[in-house]
């Protein structure tokens, strides 16, 4: 006798004793516990009892007798009590009777094993009938196998959350016993033989389905929740697929089977061959584990996010009614919140399409360049939309050639961790960059999913937000508009008013040299007034005189000059720069600039202007040493219209003076501390740049 038939039934036999035993000991701990309703608790005592009974007989009479069938059927019948005990327990009595033909059956089902067995023992010496009679028997063990683990998906799925911790310890124990039972008779009928060791390893089978049981007997062990790992439910799931494919290999090799001669060995061949090669390619694939983890992850594991609070969060975040916080911050926090992430920035694109800093939250001193991110950069995350982690950047394992598109200074500021890109309608709203949270972890398909979607809501803010803006700004210039044609008519009636004026005096004033001054007076305040008028008629007529050669100096010492009354006003000469611009406009803009500088100054502290050449670039400084400016303040309101810190300020200076550069082709930038002071600095192109460009077209 060999050693493996000598092993197994020792393996049963022992197994099947240590199973009895387990159970009669879970029998009476559940029956005194209080997991379950009475009624419930008394059915599951009940059915392991009785399996504790048949694991007795199994090892006394063997796996396969006839003693070992029919105490099968006893088990399977108070399993199936348990279910319907279970049910009547959670309160669903609708539920119940809708179960209830389906328990019939299986019962039936369950109860026509003794007559399979009584035609076996009588057709004995068929071995047609018996092979017959095992296959019809093996069959229905499969139904209701199926039909049971079918009862446990309705009688947990359907269950009030309030009563799922009662129910989820039986619902386990019976799941994998029938689970066993089903991949048990399901080779019991593709196989001729039956499996010895499959029959002899259910006692030590059934000893480990019964913890579960054991666990669920006091109040401690059902509040426990049943949650896989990530890692086990990966595991799992590769365990289906495998166990999947090899049933149907046995399926197929039947099926083959059937074929006779060469044909039949041809053909066996041909199929090994080919199964081969594709469990090969197909099971070690990397894309084949990756799909394996995400389907486990997303199907087999408890979502690491509550969606709805989330979400709720998320909306009380942005909608806040804060003064202290803009929409922008707001919409960082509201992104750091979903991966814990302690601080974060948002740049958004600019008029040249290079993305600049918009907002910081909680991240004081962090140093980010005026250009944070190039066109190419932005493009790049409006075209893909991907959330880039900076550590796989850093790592060298970037995937989608990001790494080129991670600016250098991001890059060395070891807190960031992930950029997150804002897309609305397939244009780019902005880039959050998030800091890295406290614990160690990366982000993972639910991370990038929730990110994604939030990321694509505040983009929808961020926009409505700037419509908003622009459609106020709208109205706000044609409320300017409509008050200029006011202003333009008054002017016009007081130049009407001094010309009459002067007339009325040239004719019938007495003293000569007082009506001389006079005229002289009124004069200058009538040419004074029609050459504003004459400057606030052009407004929106797009008649704009053409460029010319201007000397950039000799407009700054004018502007000196005519200040030197009010304040302080210094004007350093240096070299002669011949600029292209408008003479009238560019000191129309030197002038609101100027004006500017002198209210932010004390009285006596001077005005500072300075010409010089950068480049191909005419350029003028206007220094003060005023109270200067936050950079939050020249982002957000410098330039913007109808915001001044001035009383009385229509908050259009340096907004207009920065309109009228750009439209001679210039540039208005500024620097500027608090309590240091402040520097524009006004770049216009060289006139030689002009001349040269004439040539070039001719």
């Amino acid at each position: 006798m060999s050693l493996s038939a000598l092993f197994w039934p020792i393996v049963g036999f022992y197994g099947h004793l240590v199973a009895a035993l387990a159970c009669a000991l879970v029998a009476f701990w559940y029956g005194r516990g209080t997991a379950a309703p009475g009624k419930a608790r008394k059915a599951v005592s009940f059915a392991l009892g009785i399996t504790a009974f048949w694991c007795v007989l199994v090892a006394a009479t063997g796996p396969f007798s006839a003693i070992a069938a029919l105490s099968e059927t006893a088990r399977n019948l108070a399993w199936l009590w348990v279910i319907q005990a279970l049910f009547a327990s959670d309160g669903r009595d609708e539920t119940a009777q809708l179960v209830r033909p389906v328990l019939v059956v299986l019962c039936v089902v369950e109860t026509l094993q003794p007559v399979l067995l009584i035609v076996a023992s009588n057709w004995s010496a068929y071995p047609e009938v018996l092979a017959l009679t095992q296959q019809v028997s093996s069959l229905f063990r499969l139904l209701v196998a199926v039909g049971g683990l079918v009862l446990l998906h309705n009688l947990y799925a359907g269950a009030a959350p309030s009563t799922r911790s009662a129910l989820r310890w039986p619902a386990v124990s019976l799941a994998a016993l029938w689970a066993y039972d089903l991949n048990f008779y399901t080779i019991v009928h593709l196989v001729a033989e039956p499996p010895v060791e499959l029959a002899a390893l259910r006692g030590l089978f059934v000893s480990i389905v019964v913890i579960p049981l054991a666990i669920g007997a006091t109040k401690a062990g059902s509040d426990r929740p049943f949650k896989p790992s990530r890692k086990v439910a990966f595991q799992t799931l590769s365990l289906m697929v495998i166990g999947a494919y090899l049933v149907s290999m046995v399926v197929i090799a039947r099926g083959i089977a059937t074929f006779d001669g060469d044909l039949a060995r041809l053909t066996q061949v041909g199929f090994t061959v080919i199964a081969a090669l594709v469990a090969l390619l197909w099971l070690p694939s990397s894309r084949m584990r990756k799909w394996l983890k995400v389907t486990a992850t997303k199907h087999l594991f408890q979502h690491r996010y509550d969606y709805r609070e989330e979400w709720l969060r998320f909306t009380r975040t942005i909608g806040r009614d804060d003064e202290m916080a803009s929409l922008e911050e707001r919409v960082v926090q509201a992104i750091a919140d979903i991966t814990d992430s302690p601080r974060g920035l948002l740049v958004m694109p600019g008029e040249d399409a290079a993305l600049s800093l918009a907002a910081s939250w909680r991240w004081p001193g962090v140093a980010v360049p005026a250009e944070a991110f190039g066109t190419a950069a932005a493009r790049f995350y409006e075209d893909s939309g991907f959330i880039v982690e900076l550590d796989e950047v850093r790592e060298g394992r970037s995937r989608h050639g990001e790494d080129a598109h991670v600016p250098a200074w991001l890059d060395e500021l070891a807190p960031a961790w992930a950029i997150v890109p804002l897309i609305h309608y397939g244009r780019l709203i902005g880039l959050v960059v998030l800091a890295r949270p406290d614990g160690e972890r990366n982000l993972d398909w639910e991370d990038l999913d929730l990110l994604r979607v939030v990321g694509q809501q505040s983009a929808s803010y961020l926009a409505e937000q700037s419509g908003q803006k622009a459609l106020l700004e709208a109205s706000r210039f044609d409320e300017f508009n409509r008050r200029i044609a006011f202003v333009m008519h008054d002017i016009k009636n007081l130049a009407s008013q001094l010309g009459l004026l002067a007339r009325n005096a040239e004719k019938h004033a007495d003293n000569p040299d007082f009506r001389a001054d006079m005229l002289v007076t009124l004069r200058n305040s009538a040419d004074k007034l029609n050459g504003l008028l004459a400057r606030l008629g052009r407004y929106g007529q797009g008649g704009e005189a053409p460029l010319a050669p201007v000397s950039l100096g000799r407009v700054a010492g004018d502007i000196a000059r005519r200040f030197q009354s009010q304040h302080p006003v210094t004007f350093i000469a240096g070299e002669e720069v011949q600029v292209l611009a408008q003479a009238e406009a560019l000191d129309q803009a030197l002038t609101h600039l100027v004006q500017n500088a002198i209210d932010a100054s004390e009285p006596e502290a001077p005005v500072y202007l300075k010409v010089s050449q950068s480049g191909l670039q005419g350029e003028l400084e206007i220094v003060d040493q005023g109270s200067g400016m936050t950079a939050d303040f020249i982002r957000r309101d410098l330039f913007q219209p109808f915001r001044s810190s001035k009383n009385d300020g229509f908050g259009i200076g340096a907004f207009e003076a920065r309109e009228l550069v750009r439209a001679m082709g210039g540039q208005l930038t500024v620097e500027s501390q608090p309590d240091l002071g402040t520097r524009f600095f006004v770049r216009l192109p060289l006139a030689a740049t002009g001349s040269l460009s004439k040539k070039e077209v001719a």
